[in-house]
């Protein structure tokens, strides 16, 4: 084997326009990408550092080059779960071993992952929180798009979902709360959020907080993000869900987003794939998933 070279790098990229969630917006895209390089070839990844997770981007930067000596000394994919928690660091690393291991024997990562080769999906299109004229318009510039996306916090939740609907009558719809009801609005809302035709509501109590909804039978149903990052989640997740958002910034990248994929489904809930907000890089490992998916959601770039 050839000596292997761990370089880390930052990149900065302007939103074309902001983007609000629950929890706040965003202007720009920060990410880390990483490449190893092994000969002639470079493995390359690409994470997102997220503050929600008491993440920084210096600290996972930091992360990343305290594993440096044993990238370089040739350290294998699976053992990189030792050196670092699940988490933008660990994902980077784990994308860059995937896509060098590709690229030196010759093989797709979906064969090396023996999934089936990928095709072409639909991904959700997402709508950022705005006032119900806002979201409107941009439910219009998406109305030809066939799985919409809508974030949405405690205010106006049922006449923004409606305005959405009436300005893209013929998008399926689902919902992502980010963790800002509790389960009186989440009870109050679900009727006439199903009668809107809304599929699915995602993470609708903070995590941690939403052990209520075991209790809880709702018309529409529930998807679990920030409330399960890797397997070891899913001990309660079946009990308050039905479904899965799977990201590789919180399962540390593939290798640990597959094992909690055959999870999910042993457990007999549904998948859904889902990003932060990056570039294509950070999308293509998780296009992988996409085979096992209800919902894809990447429309991150």
């Amino acid at each position: 084997m050839s000596q292997r070279t761990l370089t880390i790098a930052t990149e900065i990229w302007p939103l074309i326009k902001p983007f609000s969630i629950s929890r706040g917006t965003k202007t720009e895209a920060n990410v880390l990408v990483v490449e190893i390089t092994e000969g002639s070839q470079v493995g390359r990844g690409e994470s997102v550092p997220y503050g929600h997770y008491g993440e920084t981007m210096e600290g996972v930067c930091a992360e990343v080059e305290s594993c440096k000596k044993a990238i370089e000394n040739g350290i294998s994919r699976d053992s990189v779960s030792r050196l670092l928690d699940p988490g933008a660091g660990r994902n980077a690393l784990d994308a860059a071993l995937w896509d060098l291991e590709a690229k030196l024997t010759g093989e797709p990562i979906w064969k090396l992952a023996a999934l089936p080769k990928p095709t072409p999906v639909i991904t959700a299109q997402t709508i950022s929180i705005e006032d119900e004229e806002g979201m409107a318009a941009q439910a219009r510039e998406l109305s030809s798009a066939p799985l919409i996306k809508v974030k949405l916090d405690t205010k106006h939740v049922v006449s923004r979902m409606r305005a959405v609907r009436e300005s893209a009558p013929g998008s399926r719809l689902i919902a992502d709360a980010n963790e800002a009801w509790d389960l009186e609005l989440l009870a109050e809302v679900a009727p006439a959020l199903a009668e809107l035709g809304v599929e699915m509501i995602e993470q609708p109590l903070p995590a941690g907080m939403d052990s209520a909804l075991a209790s809880y039978k709702g018309p529409v149903p529930l998807c679990a993000d920030e409330a399960c990052h890797t397997l070891k989640d899913l001990t309660k997740i079946g009990e308050r869900y039905d479904m899965v958002n799977i990201k590789l910034d919180k399962t540390g990248g593939l290798t640990e987003a597959l094992n909690l994929a055959h999870g999910v489904e042993r457990a007999g809930l549904q998948i859904m794939v889902g990003c932060m907000v990056a570039t294509s890089l950070a999308m293509a490992p998780a296009m992988l998933l996409a085979s096992f998916a209800e919902f894809v959601d990447l429309d991150g770039p």
